[in-house]
């Protein structure tokens, strides 16, 4: 008799057209976060192997309704919430219901109620891309909030440089957090290029709760300049073919390459000071306990 070794993996950190408008200044008026549509990114995901399909778009479950018929898919969102300091992050909310969707929005402006409300409803959330300046400015204070309100962070996006993502690892090892991975795909040419697996899964509730176990790994590829700068063309594209009254904005696409090598300057250096900021911490913690042993 044969035995076979049963896994899932799902990627935990997609994007649709649903994600809405960007941040980026000027553009931010009529260009998408993405315009990848549901269907287009569920087949995907499926080609890439994912065994389960979720969407994780910013503050929306919009995906949902066009992909629920699917059995292997669950409803997520990515909760753009605010620290006590005033400090904004991205929450990944997994498996959720409308009625749950409405409750976190409702109170993504007040941390402290937000996660209570997450524990109450036995969610299982998770700390995205916390090395990045994606979200703006961190403290000291905001490390302090990972650590003692969420079980598990993402180590593993697909489009975040490797820096800040081994910082992230090494983070969520010290603090003994669950290890997540995604793609945080705005693209179809990114969606599923990172994951979560756990081994020994046969659905998602096994899903879940080897993940709350600490049995999930992470696999995929990091993120990098040449990435970036191909998804942001890609969305360029997308953004005139959508709407051809934007094709004069698209005249300044020569200035992407230009763009995104500040942005891997920024973010390199941004995950190198607090990765280095949280070890000091780390290092000083230590020594005080030491002494009081």
């Amino acid at each position: 008799m044969k035995f076979y070794n049963r896994s899932m993996r799902c990627d935990l950190h997609v994007h649709t057209v649903h994600s809405g408008l960007c941040n980026i200044p000027v553009i931010s008026a009529f260009c998408l976060e993405s315009y990848s549509e549901p269907e287009a990114v569920y087949s995907k995901l499926k080609r890439r192997g994912m065994s389960l399909v979720t969407i994780t778009d910013h503050d929306s479950v919009g995906a949902g309704d066009e992909l629920r018929r699917h059995a292997d898919f669950f409803v997520s969102e990515e909760v753009t919430c605010t620290l006590p300091g005033g400090s904004e992050m991205h929450v990944g909310v997994y498996d959720i219901s409308d009625r749950q969707h409405i409750e976190l929005q409702r109170r993504r402006d007040d941390f402290e109620s937000l996660i209570s409300y997450l524990r109450e409803q036995n969610l299982f959330f998770s700390a995205n891309h916390i090395f990045s300046s994606l979200t703006g400015t961190r403290t000291a204070a905001d490390f302090e909030c990972f650590e003692s309100f969420f079980d598990a962070f993402e180590v593993l996006n697909g489009c975040m440089l490797e820096v800040t993502n081994r910082s992230a690892a090494e983070f969520a090892a010290k603090c003994g957090k669950v290890a997540l991975g995604g793609s945080d795909a705005h693209t179809l040419s990114t969606t599923g290029c990172c994951w979560t697996e756990v081994a020994g899964a046969r659905n998602k509730g096994e899903f879940f709760s080897g993940l709350r176990q600490g049995r999930g790994a992470v696999h995929g590829n990091q993120g990098s300049y040449l990435k970036l700068t191909r998804d942001i063309v890609e969305i360029g594209l997308a953004m005139v073919t959508s709407n051809p009254l934007t094709a004069p904005v698209a005249l300044l696409g020569g200035l992407v390459p230009i763009i995104t090598l500040i942005n891997y300057i920024r973010e390199k250096k941004f995950a190198y000071h607090w990765s280095r900021r949280v070890a000091i911490a780390a290092s000083r913690e230590s020594a005080i306990c030491e002494v009081a042993a």
